[in-house]
C-alpha cells in the first residue's frame, strides 16, 4: 500500500479562462461536489477529454459498469478546454509511432485516428454530441527555407502502406490557403479540421450522465491510497474503486513516477475580436486548421463567430510540473504572440485581442502518450504525454485504456502503445530539468529567429538544442 499526495490545481479566474469556456457564459452549470464516501468499479481522476472518452468506451463495451469521475474544477476547465481546437490524424506522425509501437501497429493506430474523426463527424451529424466540427482540412506549411519539403519523409512512409492522405501545396497554393506571405509551401490533410473542444467536453459529460456515469465536479483528489481497493480522497469525501485511471494531463506530474516520464510547458493562446471581413480578405474563410513549421509552432483557425484563434507552443518550462496561477494566464507571453500575428498578417495590426490564456502541455520524450501503472499497483493506470496532439488521438487511446480497465484481452489491450513498460525514456530530475529546459528554450528561440530570417544556425545553438530529451527505443528498431 502506497499513499500519494496530489496538488489541487489553482482554479482560473474568469478573465483567465479560455475563449472556448468564456463564450459559453452563464450556460456553464456545475455538477455537485462529492460530499460523502462511495464505491465504484472504476474511478477516473480528471474530467477532461481523456477521462470522459475513456468512460465513453467503457460504457460502450460494458454498459452496466459503475464508473465515477472526479473533476477538480469543472469538466473541461483544464487542458481540454484550453487548446487550439485542431483535429488531425497520426498519419503524419508515423515515424514516432513506429519507434514506439512497431511498423504494423503504427499504421493501425494512425488509421484509427482517421476513423475517430469520422466517428466525430457521425456523432455530430446524428445530434449525439455538439462540437462545431468543421472538416475543411489541416494545413502545415513551411515558414523558413530550412523547413521546405520537410513533410516529404512522411509521404514516403505512408506510401509503403498504400496511404496518401496528404496533398502537397506549392508556395502559391499555400499562400492562397493560409493568407500569409510567410508561407513557402506545405501539405494539406483533407480529412481534418477544427473543433470547439469545450463544447465536445460538455456534450460528452452530459451524455455520460444520461448513461449512468457519476460525475462529481469541484472535487479535487488530494490523496491516492493504493490497495485492494484503492481509495481516492477529496476535500469532501472519498471513493473506493477496484480500478483507477489518472487522467489529469500535466497536473499528473505531482506523482514522482509520472514526473520522471513527462514534463510540462506553457502554451500561449489568444483570440481576437470578431473580424470576419478581414479574415475573408485574407482567404481564411472556413474551418481549416492551420500551422507553421517552426519549433515553436504557431497553430490557428477561424472560429465559428469569425475570430482568429492563434496559439504557440512557447515551451516555457514549469518547475517540478507545479501548476500555479501563471499556468492559467501569463501576460508576459502575450505580446510575443500578438507580434507573430502581426508578422504573418500585417492587415490585422490594430485588431483587438479579446481573450488570452495559457494551457499547460504534458510532453513525453516519444511525443506519444505514455500508458502505465503506478509501481506496486497494477490497478492504478495513468495516461500522460499527448504533447499537444490529442483531439483525434484521445478517442483511440481511450479504447486502450478502457480495455485495460475492463481486463479485456483484445487488440487494444495488447497494443504496444499501451504496453510501454521498460521502453519509456525518462526525463532529467529537477532542478536539472528546469535549468536545462530554460537554456534549451533560449536556444530554440535563437534557432527560430535565424531560420525565419534565412540565416545559418550556429553549432552552439544546435548543440544546446540537442540536449533536449529524445526517445530511444531499447535495442534494435521496432520495425517488423
Amino acid at each position: 500500500m502506497t499513499t500519494y499526495l496530489l496538488h489541487p490545481p489553482v482554479p482560473a479566474r474568469e478573465d483567465e479562462r479560455s475563449f472556448w469556456i468564456r463564450s459559453e457564459g452563464d450556460r456553464i452549470e456545475r455538477l455537485e461536489a462529492l460530499t460523502s464516501s462511495t464505491t465504484a468499479s472504476i474511478a477516473i481522476i480528471g474530467g477532461g477529454l481523456t477521462g470522459l472518452w475513456t468512460a465513453w468506451r467503457i460504457i460502450e463495451q460494458a454498459p452496466d459498469t459503475d464508473v465515477v469521475i472526479l473533476e477538480a474544477d469543472f469538466c473541461g476547465a483544464g487542458a481540454s478546454g484550453r487548446n487550439g481546437g485542431q483535429v488531425h490524424t497520426w498519419l503524419g506522425n508515423l515515424d514516432y509511432l513506429r519507434a514506439v509501437a512497431g511498423r504494423s501497429e503504427a499504421i493501425r493506430l494512425a488509421r484509427a485516428t482517421r476513423d475517430a474523426i469520422q466517428e466525430l463527424r457521425t456523432l455530430q451529424a446524428e445530434g449525439v454530441l455538439d462540437m462545431d466540427l468543421r472538416l475543411d482540412g489541416f494545413v502545415s506549411y513551411s515558414a523558413a527555407p530550412a523547413h521546405d519539403g520537410n513533410w516529404r519523409g512522411a509521404f514516403e512512409l505512408l506510401r509503403e502502406h498504400g496511404e496518401s492522405p496528404f496533398v502537397e501545396l506549392d508556395p502559391d497554393e499555400a499562400k492562397r490557403v493560409t493568407g500569409t506571405d510567410s508561407s513557402r509551401g506545405g501539405m494539406l490533410e483533407r480529412e481534418a479540421g477544427s473543433i470547439n473542444p469545450f463544447k465536445l467536453v460538455r456534450s460528452l459529460r452530459d451524455r455520460l450522465i444520461e448513461r449512468g456515469v457519476r460525475i462529481f465536479e469541484s472535487s479535487p483528489v488530494v490523496q491516492i491510497e493504493t490497495g485492494a481497493p484503492t481509495t481516492l480522497q477529496t476535500p469532501g469525501g472519498s471513493v473506493e474503486a477496484s480500478k483507477v485511471l489518472i487522467a489529469t494531463s500535466a497536473w499528473a506530474g505531482a506523482i514522482p513516477q509520472i514526473n520522471r516520464v513527462m514534463y510540462a510547458v506553457d502554451a500561449q493562446v489568444i483570440a481576437t475580436e470578431p473580424i470576419p471581413d478581414k479574415l475573408d480578405a485574407l482567404g481564411i474563410v472556413d474551418g481549416k486548421a492551420l500551422g507553421d513549421s517552426q519549433m515553436q509552432v504557431l497553430y490557428y483557425q477561424r472560429t465559428v463567430d469569425g475570430r482568429l484563434l492563434l496559439g504557440q507552443g512557447s515551451g516555457l518550462p514549469i518547475y517540478r510540473d507545479r501548476m500555479t496561477r501563471r499556468s492559467n494566464r501569463n501576460r508576459a507571453l502575450e505580446p510575443g504572440l500578438i507580434a507573430e500575428m502581426h508578422r504573418m498578417y500585417p492587415s490585422l495590426e490594430g485588431v483587438r485581442v479579446d481573450y488570452a490564456w495559457v494551457g499547460p502541455v504534458d510532453i513525453s520524450v516519444s511525443h506519444l502518450p505514455i500508458i502505465d501503472t503506478l509501481r506496486g499497483s497494477d490497478d492504478v493506470l495513468f495516461c500522460v504525454g499527448f504533447t499537444g496532439t490529442a483531439l483525434a488521438q484521445i478517442p483511440v487511446v481511450a479504447r486502450i485504456l478502457a480495455a485495460k480497465l475492463l481486463d479485456v484481452d483484445d487488440e487494444w489491450s495488447r497494443s504496444a502503445l499501451g504496453n510501454q513498460r521498460g521502453r519509456i525514456t525518462r526525463v532529467f530530475p529537477e532542478p536539472f530539468r528546469f535549468i536545462g529546459a530554460t537554456i534549451v528554450r533560449q536556444a530554440v528561440i535563437r534557432r527560430v529567429r535565424r531560420e525565419m530570417a534565412g540565416r545559418r544556425v550556429g553549432p552552439l545553438t544546435k548543440g544546446l538544442i540537442a540536449l533536449m530529451p529524445r526517445y530511444r527505443a531499447p535495442g534494435a528498431s521496432r520495425g517488423e
